[in-house]
Order: structure tokens, then sequence, then C-alpha cells
């Protein structure tokens, strides 16, 4: 039975009431699982819902096509938008009755936390083999799409500056392209907050496959890019993607882009800050 929920009964808890007779057992743990803690199920990645009701991320993505559904990522939204209420799906604390100084410090309040966990679950081994990885490179890239697509850019601008030739792209064919290129000695930095972003994961396993060295920046957590990566750098935000642009985990990511960046240019310091002075006089003109 799907539980009463002040008498507003969500309509994709019916859906997954509605076919749950009808489902093998796998895919019927499942759906128990996200009839039962649909308000959990929202911060689930595809992969901890697979290993919570002992199936697979096949299973789930099988489970989410019976409902009508693209695929896991359509599910957790549709299934916020009903235990979410409509404020918290623009950012997840904020209350319809807040006022803007109190929203504005919510906002703030969502970044510093963000930052902080970030930092607790940002493994130092991890951080220093990237940081070994990008300063041995021969060529870097960055692949982001929709909200991860500007971090990719960002970080590729960042690199540019102290001499880190590359490629940034947000476009999941010319991300494909360039990673069948690659090879030895080639570094591919991965942006996805889910985890669970099929176009960037296929570039990456690309990209490995040829022999490069991957690196993923993704949310805590279990998730398919992790089989795709050689070293794994994690935020730490419960926001979810139907709220505005998970703009707390895109924070925490730009931080750890700016760590990256910082620790390679103290690793290659002369070669940094000579490239830093050329470019910047490269565009000191269009400056007044």
């Amino acid at each position: 039975m799907v539980p009463d929920r002040n008498t507003n009964i969500s309509s994709c808890l019916v859906k997954v009431a509605s076919v749950l007779s009808k489902l093998h057992n796998a895919e019927r743990r499942a759906a128990e699982i996200i009839i039962s803690n649909p308000d959990d199920v929202i911060h689930f990645s595809i992969t901890e819902l697979a290993e919570a009701s002992g199936s697979s991320e096949a299973t789930i993505v099988r489970l989410c096509k019976t409902l009508g559904y693209k695929g896991f990522q359509e599910l957790k939204i549709r299934l916020a938008q009903d235990v979410v209420a409509p404020p918290r799906q623009i950012y997840e604390a904020i209350e319809k009755e807040d006022a803007p100084a109190t929203i504005k410090k919510k906002v703030f309040d969502s970044h510093i936390r963000a930052l902080a966990d970030t930092l607790k679950v940002l493994e130092d081994v991890a951080f220093g083999r990237a940081v070994d990885a990008l300063s041995s490179a021969n060529h870097v890239e960055f692949y982001g799409t929709g909200g991860s697509g500007p971090i990719a850019l960002d970080a590729y601008h960042k690199f540019l500056k102290i001499g880190i030739k590359g490629l940034a792209s947000s476009d999941s064919n010319l991300q494909l392209m360039s990673a069948a290129l690659l090879g030895p000695g080639d570094v591919v930095v991965g942006f996805s907050h889910s985890g669970g972003n099929k176009e960037v994961i296929e570039a990456l396993t690309l990209a490995r496959n040829a022999g490069a060295t991957v690196i993923a920046i993704t949310n805590y957590g279990k998730s398919p890019i992790l089989r795709t990566s050689d070293i794994v750098l994690f935020t730490a935000s419960r926001e979810t993607s139907f709220s505005i642009d998970a703009v707390a985990s895109r924070v925490a990511a730009l931080a750890i882009v700016d760590s990256l960046c910082a620790a390679v240019s103290i690793k290659l310091y002369d070669q940094s800050f000579t490239n830093l002075k050329k470019t910047r006089e490269a565009t000191v003109s269009k400056k007044y």
C-alpha cells in the first residue's frame, strides 16, 4: 500500500504501487523501497538503490522504463516533485514563508556546510594522486554536461593560466571524439554530481580504455562513475538535481578545482609562475 502523505497521494508512488504485483522479485524489492522510503530514495544514486534492494543497476533501469520514465534520474525528479514541498524544490532549506534575508542566510549556510563536509570526505591520498597526475600530464581534458559544464570550463581556464594545455567540453560527441584520441600520459577530469551521467561516463570509459588516467569529481557515495575512474575526489552535498542546479555541490566542486590548481602550481612553481605572467600579460589590454 502507498502510505498516506497528508492526503496528497504521490502520483509517482501510485505508479510504483500500481505495477508492484506485476514485477519480478528484484524489481519488486526496489519498488518496495521506493514506496516505503521515498524521502531517502531521492538522495540515492542508482548504485545505492541497487545495493539496498539486492538487485542491479540494470534492474533499476528496467523498473524506471516500466514506470514510463527515461531513467533513474527522471524517477527521482518525479518522486521529489511529490514528496518535497515546492519551495524546497527551488532550494532544499527554503520555506515559502521565508523572508529574503532568511533565504540569503540559508543559501550561504548551505554553501558553507557543503564546503565543510567536502573537506571531511576529500581524501588526502586521492587528492595527492590527482595533483601528481595533473602535474605530469601530457594533455588534460575536462568533461561535464548540464550544470557541470561550466565547472569543466572553469577548470580549463584556471589550468591554462599556469600553462597546463588541454580541452574543456560539455558536448557529448566532442567528448567521445577527443577521448578516443587520448593515450598514456594524458589525464581526463570528469564532473558529475550524481555520478550517473551516462554521457560523461561513456567518454571517461573510452579515455581510460585508451590509456588515459581518469579523475572523477562527484558527490560522496556509490555510483557508476566510480567504476570507470582511477582517482575519485568526493564532494559532499545532499542536493539532488530537482533543486536549482545543485548549486552548493557546484561550489564544492569549484573549491576542489581551485585546490588542485593551487597544488599543481606549487608543485610546478617556476613553470607556473612564468606561464601565469605570460597569460596575464596576454590579456592586459582587455582591462581598463
